[in-house]
């Protein structure tokens, strides 16, 4: 597998730059923007949920698309204007277990935060019916997801784990294998999203031909956790089927707001939101992305920390910095001179 530190300053022209100055940010209207995945998602579904609370106050979050969970995480270590990053919680974990040995990995954990634990994520591996489990897939070509995604390191990490040799691991993202495997020109994919996940759902898919893999190997059960996808999830799935997952976590930076400008406008950004979302998790929990339901704020991976921007916004007394639109007509500041006008004239 690829080294990750290369990986991580690999991703996209500008992620391993510095964080913009000052000078920079103030330049132009302040800017935010939260990480996702892709188009068909989960990441980028929660994302737009989030959006939606601040756009009812007037706070403009820009929901951007993406590989996955590697890019976003370097994204909000190192990206203008991008204080939220949807990650998963392996990818965490590797890099935590990496972290004293590797200069570049230091330097890239150095500063990221976890602002929430969101939901588990599902980890689908869609294959012809002839393969009954993981260890089948030892000589087959195996789509793996792109280079830079979540599922791509998960799809890795347990194909390494379980020792399946021989695998041909293509790197295309999910939207790319289905069809290929429907061709016939591979034999199965990984994809960790959340379950319902609408790629599954909206495509027909032949059960007589492929199915999901039940997941149930005892060594993955040291990094992830037993999770179920229940009868009828989806259109081809006739029966529930074992498998595991891992956790989405929202993360951030840890800002300074004694630092700069972009620091504090940014300390804000985090405290806002994080506010909104503590608040309005009912809402979302109602009118979000079924995920949102298994949501436990308490739920915290082992090993990380809380950014101090996120505990000034659950603070009992805090404010989120936006204005919620007005539902009545302004008042008129004339109004009182009418009436005493009107008063005087009737004598």
């Amino acid at each position: 597998m690829k080294p990750i530190a290369k990986i991580l300053c690999g991703l996209a022209v500008g992620l391993c730059a510095v964080m913009p100055s000052a000078a920079q940010s103030q330049a132009a209207e302040f800017e935010r923007n939260i990480m996702t995945g892709g188009p068909t998602g989960t990441y980028i579904r929660i994302g737009r949920d989030i959006a939606s609370l601040g756009a009812e106050c007037g706070l403009t979050l820009n929901v951007v698309e993406t590989a996955g969970s590697l890019e976003n995480f370097v994204g909000v270590r190192n990206r203008r204007n991008t204080q939220f990053g949807i990650v998963q919680s392996d990818v965490l974990e590797y890099l935590k277990t990496f972290e004293a040995n590797d200069a570049e990995v230091q330097d890239a954990v150095r500063g990221v935060r976890i602002m929430f634990p969101l939901y588990n994520e599902e980890v689908h591996i869609l294959a012809k019916t002839g393969i009954a489990d993981i260890r089948d897939l030892a000589g087959k070509k195996v789509a793996v997801g792109v280079k830079d995604s979540g599922t791509y390191l998960t799809a890795s990490l347990i194909l390494d784990i379980l020792q399946v040799k021989d695998a041909d691991r293509i790197a295309i993202n999910p939207d790319q294998a289905l069809p290929k495997l429907q061709s016939g020109e591979i034999d199965a994919f990984f994809y960790v999203a959340g379950a319902p996940a609408s790629l599954f759902a909206k495509a027909h898919i032949d059960p007589s031909k492929f199915h999901l893999l039940p997941i149930t190997d005892t060594p993955l059960l040291a990094t992830y956790t037993k999770a179920e996808i229940p009868a009828g999830t989806y259109p081809f799935q006739k029966d529930a089927v074992d498998l595991v997952a891992v956790k989405a976590v929202l993360m951030t930076f840890d800002y300074d707001p004694k630092r700069n400008a972009y620091h504090r406008q940014s300390c804000s950004t985090v405290s806002d939101f994080s506010n909104l979302i503590l608040n309005g998790l009912d809402t979302l929990k109602e009118t979000g992305h079924p995920k949102w339901s298994s949501v436990d704020l308490t739920a915290l991976p082992p090993g990380w920390q809380v950014g101090s921007c996120v505990k000034a916004g659950l603070a009992l007394n805090y404010a989120p910095q936006c204005v919620k639109a007005k539902t009545s007509a302004p008042s008129d500041g004339n109004e009182e001179y009418l009436n005493l006008l009107k008063q005087r004239l009737k004598n």
